[in-house]
């Protein structure tokens, strides 16, 4: 098992949860059977968080382009969403995690989007770790609907052109209060960043893996964080400018 530096964990790990048909393919089942198992390995990376002691979790759970899949794969999506968000949400309570959701929300099913404001309300006092959903999320239209968003207040009179910054921007993002992710890991081995926080990673660490979604687990989270934590992180700098500012 890869060892981890209990002092250089990441404080915001990003995933792109990829390969849930793939693993089905391989095992001859259906698409909907992969989705399945991948639930099972949100379920383990949630919780092995949770115990090293990473502060954000952010799960790309489902895209604005995944709308255009097949309805029965998509109603079948709604629903383990759904069954996720019932059977879990006690347990968040009980291991203090905090439910974030980011996204156009408004596009899911009446009763799902209901489920999960009622676990966000649930679990709003909570504060030791929080897990946060992409649904119907796009990272340009978080960009765009940050832009509208500036925009009516500057036509409002409450912000003047040389009052935008970098950070006021970022407060009109849907991760507004949720700090930019150190790592990102992205499964089955696809090395693109499939239109997720794009404003977020800038200056973000990627970690490309092959193995699978629903066969990525604990043992996979930790050799990530391992490889994270072997790498300098430089923001612009050079390493003597670095290693200056440490002494």
């Amino acid at each position: 098992m890869e060892q981890t530096d209990k002092e250089k964990l990441p404080r915001h790990i990003a995933i792109i949860m990829d390969g849930n048909g793939r693993w089905a393919k391989k095992k001859s089942l259906s698409r909907i059977s992969g989705h399945i198992k991948g639930v099972n390995a949100v379920r383990e990376v949630v919780t092995a968080c949770r115990e090293l002691g990473i502060k954000v979790l952010t799960l790309y759970a489902f895209s604005i382009q995944n709308w255009r899949r097949p309805a029965e794969e998509v109603m079948a999506l709604m629903g383990l969403l759904k069954e996720y968000l019932l059977k879990e949400g006690e347990e968040m309570v009980q291991n203090n995690i905090r439910l974030y959701a980011i996204g156009r929300v408004e596009d899911l099913p009446l009763d799902v989007q209901n489920t999960l404001q009622e676990t966000i309300k649930k679990t709003e006092r909570c504060d030791g770790m929080i897990l946060n959903l992409a649904l119907s999320y796009g990272g340009r239209s978080e960009i765009l609907h940050a832009v509208q968003g500036m925009l009516s207040d500057f036509q409002k009179g409450k912000i003047k052109p040389e009052e935008v910054t970098m950070q006021r921007f970022s407060d009109y993002l849907w991760t507004r209060g949720i700090p930019d992710p150190d790592l990102l890991i992205r499964t089955s081995g696809e090395f693109r960043i499939s239109n997720f926080l794009l404003w977020q990673i800038a200056y973000t660490e990627l970690y490309v893996t092959e193995t699978l979604w629903p066969d990525f687990d604990r043992t996979e989270l930790l050799k990530a964080i391992a490889d994270y934590q072997s790498r300098e992180r430089r923001f612009g700098l050079t390493s003597e400018q670095l290693n200056g500012m440490e002494q």
